[in-house]
């Protein structure tokens, strides 16, 4: 057997059929390829997905214009009924602000808890003072009031922490421009504007009583307070002065040495006072009294209840404040290096209680003008009373003293 040429014969019958072959076996990989590649069933989704996205893309457009719709027609539903809808929407609305034709009492008001709350320390402690037109003018009494703020030592920052309580619609107006905490405080029936409210008179009183109700409701809203007139000047800072066990601590007309001596005659113009239920329930009844007292003041009243046995069951802890840091008119600090405040006090007359406390502010500058060594050991001493005459006033005093002793406990 010829192996070489079956081989070969085998070989050359071959050999035609190879480039078809390859040609075949290509097209067969490429066929195979593509199958791989992209599949039918592949293509079938991929467009079934691309409907999907055309109908959910084509619902969105109609509900979108269909809102629109229901807007563009309430606005015009709107825009009937209330035709000032469309100039409003049309035009950018204005920045709040007051307007210049509002009267001081359409201007919108703070409540007092949002004035404490901005005004108070970190141990809810305010200072307050009451105002009303006579000393809310340019240049009267509230003036000065700022300026010993600014010219006392240490008393600056204290301004932060000051409210204004003003009883009439000017001098709330005026405390807008003076200051930022303000609070207007109304009293229904009564105008305490149009003037000086004089001593005893029925406005003075209700004036003073209305103080006092006022004054309770700070401490039930949980704020500890120093009352202060505003004819009261701060040199230094008084809260270092303060006694840390008293409930109820007062400044005084007179001032006998001791300062749990019920003897010492107060003077309400300037008081620190602790919130707690005692000093709650002693402002209550001292409100009460002023009805068993018609036609005294709250600084009478005091005087005649500060003994009063009710107190003693409050358990309130009562202290007298000592003159030589907290004095005035009455009886005036001696030294300049411990006062705290002086008071206008023992003074009729909104005109001679101006020039005294002209003459006290300069008698401070004065006093800080002179050099460190000098001013601890000069004896520098005030200028004033000078209209506020204090003899004057003692004769006044004992008169009144006598007219406002309690019903039944008059001297035979």
């Amino acid at each position: 057997m010829n192996l070489s040429n079956r081989f070969g014969s085998k070989s050359k019958t071959v050999r035609p059929n190879d480039s078809s072959s390859d040609e075949n076996r290509s097209s067969s990989a490429v066929t195979a390829a593509t199958s791989v590649v992209m599949p039918p069933c592949f293509s079938n989704v991929l467009r079934a997905l691309l409907l999907l996205f055309v109908i959910f893309f084509c619902f969105s457009l109609y509900r979108t214009s269909g809102y629109l719709r229901i807007v563009a027609d309430s606005s015009s539903m709107l825009s009937r009924i209330f035709p000032s809808v469309n100039d409003s929407s049309s035009s950018p609305s204005p920045s709040p602000s007051p307007s210049p034709s509002l009267s001081p009492e359409e201007i919108e008001e703070p409540k007092l808890e949002e004035v404490l709350h901005r005004a108070a320390t970190k141990d809810r402690t305010v200072i307050l003072t009451t105002l009303n037109e006579a000393w809310a003018a340019p240049g009267s009494v509230i003036d000065l009031f700022f300026e010993s703020f600014r010219i006392g030592k240490g008393t600056r920052k204290l301004l932060k922490h000051l409210v204004i309580i003003a009883l009439d619609a000017k001098a709330y107006s005026r405390c807008k421009e003076l200051h930022k905490h303000c609070f207007r405080l109304e009293t229904e029936g009564v105008d305490f504007s149009g003037g000086e409210a004089y001593f005893m008179t029925p406005s003075y009183l209700k004036m003073m009583w209305r103080r006092i109700d006022f004054l309770r409701s700070v401490l039930e809203k949980g704020y500890n307070f120093v009352f202060t007139d505003a004819d009261v000047m701060w040199f230094r800072n008084p809260f270092l002065r303060f006694y840390k066990g008293g409930d109820f601590q007062i400044a005084c007309d007179h001032y006998i040495g001791r300062p749990n001596d019920f003897r010492n005659r107060p003077n309400g113009g300037f008081t620190f006072v602790r919130a707690n239920n005692r000093t709650i329930g002693f402002y209550k009844f001292w409100y009460d009294s002023r009805l068993k007292y018609p036609k005294n003041h709250d600084q009478d009243v005091l005087n005649f209840i500060k003994t009063d046995p009710f107190l003693w069951k409050l358990r309130i802890r009562i202290r007298f404040l000592n003159t030589v840091y907290f004095g005035g008119f009455c009886e005036p600090s001696k030294d300049l290096n411990l006062v705290c405040t002086m008071h206008a006090n023992c003074c009729f007359g909104l005109d001679s209680k101006l020039h005294d406390l002209r003459i006290m502010l300069q008698d401070w500058r004065d006093f800080k003008s002179l050099p460190l060594h000098r001013n601890q050991s000069s004896g520098f001493t005030w200028n004033v009373p000078q209209n506020c005459s204090l003899d004057s006033l003692r004769r006044v005093d004992s008169k009144d003293g006598e007219e406002s002793e309690p019903p039944g406990e008059s001297k035979q």
